[in-house]
């Protein structure tokens, strides 16, 4: 038997069994709700859940209930072929310490004013509550994240920020803001539970239920949401890179190449040169359909109209922008929407 820092460690059978080390306080178990919501992603519910049943699992004991909810009770299905059992509806008094909501899909559609009342109650209770993938969005239109930092999927990012262009978005994995949880989703939130756990019974302890999964490479809340630069522009060339990121955080508002050359250290011929030489398209070209990839990702998972993702992408005009779209993509902007109604 081992002892370091409050834990004992038990081998059996070639096994290490951990077992919280006896302190004469008892720990009382914390109740977790997650509100998954129609369509709800898949992976960031599992990713939310499991770390609390493999921290109940190792610890040996309840560290955590975990209770599912929808408005009826009713199970709710995913984005996939899934389906969760629910234990409870809003209306029961669950009294929880946290309440996560799950959303995929689109959730800019999602208006329910029963959860939004119900999440405004339980904020005023004093639960912490928590928005994963597309769930921070339902908390901001519930008016939930007014003056508290958040984070969100970057697929829902511009269509977040349009729709309330005052909110403190970061483009991070999760964001801890006192008393409201936000993360990114997919994989983002086994990183968050691992900051959670952390944060009620020690890193060391966290260490085990992350190790579990053989989730060993543990990210900072900070963390970036996509794949690095070099991988998705498919270059090392600096200039480039640095004009891309530029480019990136400048969709709504465009830069021209001559400010893209200052953010690159190089010439406008120059930057256009690399481009060419390296990616095979000028620099201007690149930046436009950057945009209008934007623009298509907003057609699909977001309910703004046309003259919105217009100007969220950098067109003056509805027509501007659907002359520009028809012309890469060889349809008009109405025709992604057509398809997912179809």
């Amino acid at each position: 038997m081992l002892t370091r820092s409050g834990w004992l460690y038990f081998h059996e059978k070639d096994d290490y069994f951990p077992k919280m080390a006896e302190t004469g306080l008892k720990q009382a178990t914390r109740r977790i709700g997650i509100l998954p919501l129609d369509h709800f992603a898949l992976m960031s519910y599992a990713a939310c859940v499991e770390p609390l049943r493999a921290a109940n699992l190792l610890s040996q004991k309840p560290l955590y209930e975990v209770i599912n909810i929808s408005p009826d009770g009713l199970a709710v299905g995913s984005s996939g072929q899934a389906f969760i059992n629910c234990q409870a509806t809003t209306e029961a008094d669950l009294n929880l310490d946290y309440l996560f909501v799950i959303a995929g899909g689109d959730p800019t559609k999602l208006f329910d004013t029963t959860i939004m009342y119900w999440l405004q109650r339980l904020a005023r209770f004093g639960v912490r509550i928590g928005g994963v993938s597309g769930g921070p969005l339902i908390l901001a239109k519930a008016g939930l994240m007014d003056g508290r930092r958040m984070t969100v999927h970057w697929e829902h990012a511009e269509a977040l920020a349009e729709v309330s262009p005052s909110l403190l978005i970061e483009r991070s994995l999760y964001v801890i803001d006192r008393d409201r949880v936000t993360c990114a989703g997919g994989l983002a939130a086994m990183d968050m539970m691992h900051a959670l756990i952390s944060q009620h019974h020690g890193a060391m302890f966290a260490r085990m239920v992350s190790d579990w999964f053989l989730h060993t490479d543990i990210r900072p809340s900070a963390g970036p949401q996509r794949g690095g630069l070099v991988e998705r522009v498919g270059t090392t060339n600096a200039a480039i890179l640095d004009a891309v990121a530029a480019m990136e955080h400048h969709i709504a508002d465009p830069l021209g190449l001559p400010q893209l050359a200052t953010v690159s250290g190089v010439s406008s011929r120059q930057l256009n040169r690399l481009f060419r030489d390296h990616l095979n398209t000028r620099t201007m070209a690149y930046y436009r359909r950057l945009r209008l990839e934007k623009a298509d990702n907003l057609l699909r998972n977001s309910s703004l109209s046309l003259t919105e993702i217009a100007l969220a992408t950098g067109f003056a005009s509805s027509s501007h922008f659907s002359s520009a779209y028809r012309g890469l993509f060889g349809r008009p902007p109405s025709a992604p929407r057509a398809r997912l109604a179809g």
